[in-house]
């Protein structure tokens, strides 16, 4: 059975005001990935434990209909209140046991959450709604984001890793050393002959310092820190927020500063026949 988080309406609300959307080049390798493998128009794409709906909405002008899944009621809500795009619906299920016919998606895609699915059991299921070619893609990214302001990036980045690092003792047991090692053996346990490993995709977004605190207190580290000990949690995010205001040299959390997410992700396309 998945790992349940992100189901409170307050983190709930919190992933979708935060959290970053994959970058469109991104999506555009997964289109181009399933495009040299199938041709189109393409009927469904299903993206299971969509969250808030961020990835959702981006593989809207792609398909004929988008389905976003999750195990979240609160997160649906957030998704649906993200907007409404006509061909897209959402579904509350798991991610092991999504409520289709066989062989009917184009494309089945998770948005960094499948780290924390059943892996065998959501490849199987995986495997079950794809078409003949239609392709699988999971994406995620690390947690060690990083910052650029001015001249300052590698003061900021000190002060960065020394918060990630104070998180760690809060990081599920079910994630081991972190999401990556688990991408990779679902990689390497995927059986289909045509699939693709890559790493270090480097995105860059500009938020205010606000809103990039706001996504750190998003993580699932500081969920669990913020539940076991919640004065403590909220001293460290204002004396985190406060070293970084001091080293910028500026008062305003409102000050714009860019944040570098490193992204990896495989492809892997479904055989014509077993």
């Amino acid at each position: 059975m998945s790992n349940r988080r992100f189901e409170g309406r307050e983190h709930a609300a919190a992933y979708l005001r935060y959290r970053l959307s994959p970058p469109q080049e991104l999506i555009a390798e997964i289109l181009g990935f399933l495009e040299k493998r199938r041709a189109g128009p393409y009927d469904l794409a299903v993206d299971v434990g969509c969250g808030s709906g961020q990835g959702t909405c981006l593989l809207a002008p792609h398909f004929t209909q988008v389905v976003g899944s999750d195990i979240s009621p609160a997160q649906l809500e957030m998704a649906l209140a993200n907007g409404s795009i006509p061909n897209i619906t959402y579904r509350q299920c798991p991610a092991e046991e999504l409520p289709f016919r066989a062989g009917v998606a184009d494309l089945v895609t998770s948005m960094t959450a499948a780290h924390w699915f059943d892996h065998p059991r959501f490849l199987q299921e995986a495997y079950r709604l794809l078409k003949p070619r239609g392709c699988l893609a999971l994406l995620s990214y690390t947690m060690d984001m990083e910052l650029e302001y001015q001249t300052l990036s590698s003061i900021l980045n000190g002060i960065c890793q020394e918060i990630y690092t104070a998180l760690l003792p809060y990081r599920s047991a079910y994630l081991g050393s972190g999401p990556l090692p688990l991408y990779k053996h679902m990689y390497e346990s995927c059986s289909y002959p045509d699939k693709e490993w890559h790493e270090c995709l480097r995105s860059r977004t500009a938020m205010s310092l606000s809103g990039y605190i706001g996504l750190v207190e998003s993580f699932s580290t500081y969920q669990a820190f913020l539940n076991q000990h919640p004065d403590e949690a909220h001293k460290l995010s204002q004396e985190f927020k406060n070293r970084l205001l001091s080293a910028m040299g500026v008062s305003s959390p409102d000050t714009e500063v860019v944040v570098v997410v490193k992204y990896f992700y495989w492809l892997a396309c479904k055989p014509d026949s077993d």
